[in-house]
């Protein structure tokens, strides 16, 4: 057995899903979000949401970053890809998602641009080294977790004289991201938040707390095991059931209250945060994404390229910024599963590894009833 296999033992699973069933409140509801898209994966893929009382509502949250990325950020990559001399380096996860008239960086570079999937940074400074004859731009985007990556590349170009490497930054940033769903008072209230974890081993716990003391809403951040997730449900409705509101750590193996201060310290190198950046299904947020720092600018695409500054539609009749905000659940879109599927996707929600739609249509059915199986 390893040691992951321990945070899926379905007899511990079912003895804490009953715990949970006998904790909570026969007559209450418990509204907790979910931040992360991994979290939002992992509950479809071992069906925990079956195996908790139905006082107990799961809500998908903003955490995935390839979701939350407006179509007008998706157009500047394929200006990008689109000029002369230039290679544009991408994650996977990106290069499927429908821009401006459903054209995406696939369709681009079907169309003669220079578009590859790098699976870090650093593959992206390779390509700079190999093509000293070609501009090679990085697209960067994710949370707090994959931003020291990027950091590193930028610090590493800098130490190597690649004048030739760019970076067109989409980095977002986690506490702004919670403030704007916290905040908007035309959405149902939220009882509770499961953190995010690989994020908080960046950050810390301790942003968190301006939620619980600020908005009265308790937050666990946890890990991406069956376990670690209902961990982090029983936690939250106690405190609901306490009338508290706290942050609690169910991720003790793998992050503190204080992160990875090192980690921090090569973003604050690197990078600042932009007066405002647009977000899908959350607008424009204040201080939630970041830009490279003047001393930086050699490799600011943003700088180099005229990029386009103007405003894109979603695809009509898509959802996705509603499931985002966790207003709409996936299969109220009336593109879900019909004109919406991962092998033809409409909207970004159905393209990522993180995206709510994806987890509902790859999941559905398989893995609400193996882990009702494995936990019976």
């Amino acid at each position: 057995m390893t040691a992951g296999d321990a945070f899926r033992d379905p007899g511990r699973v079912k003895d804490l899903a009953a715990t949970i069933a006998g904790t909570v409140a026969p007559e209450a509801t418990y509204r907790l979000m979910e931040f992360c898209g991994g979290h939002t994966h992992a509950i479809a893929r071992h069906g925990l949401d079956a195996l908790l009382p139905p006082q107990v509502r799961l809500i998908h949250g903003p955490g995935c970053p390839v979701c939350v990325l407006p179509v007008s950020r998706l157009a500047g990559a394929l200006h990008i890809a689109d000029q002369p001399g230039t290679i544009l380096a991408t994650y996977g996860d990106m290069i499927r998602v429908p821009g401006p008239e459903g054209r995406s960086l696939m369709r681009a570079k079907a169309d003669g641009a220079d578009v590859r999937i790098v699976y870090s940074p650093l593959d992206a400074l390779t390509l700079a080294r190999d093509n000293p004859d070609r501009t090679v731009v990085f697209f960067a985007i994710g949370f707090e977790t994959t931003t020291p990556p990027t950091a590193v590349a930028v610090q590493q170009a800098a130490a190597e004289g690649l004048a030739n490497f760019r970076v067109f930054c989409n980095h977002v940033m986690t506490p702004p991201a919670m403030r704007g769903i916290l905040d908007d008072t035309t959405a149902p209230p939220l009882d509770g938040i499961i953190g995010p974890g690989h994020v908080s081993t960046i950050i810390g716990t301790e942003p968190y707390r301006e939620f619980a003391e600020g908005h009265g809403v308790p937050v666990a951040v946890t890990g991406f095991e069956p376990l670690d997730l209902l961990h982090a449900v029983y936690l939250l409705v106690k405190r609901v059931n306490a009338g508290e509101a706290g942050v609690d750590n169910a991720y003790g193996r793998a992050l503190d209250a204080d992160g990875n201060p090192q980690a921090r310290r090569v973003i604050d190198a690197v990078f600042i945060p932009r007066e405002s950046f647009a977000w899908r299904g959350l607008g424009h947020l204040p201080h939630s994404a970041l830009a490279l720092r003047d001393t930086c600018a050699a490799f600011d695409a943003e700088r180099t390229f005229s990029l386009p500054d103007t405003p894109e539609p979603e695809p009509r009749g898509c959802a996705c910024p509603g499931v985002i905000r966790g207003r709409v659940a996936p299969e109220a879109c009336r593109l879900f599963g019909t004109e919406c599927t991962p092998e033809n996707p409409v909207g970004a929600c159905m393209v990522s590894s993180e995206g709510a739609c994806a987890a509902r249509w790859r999941r559905r059915g398989a893995g609400r009833k193996s882990a009702a199986e494995g936990a019976a």
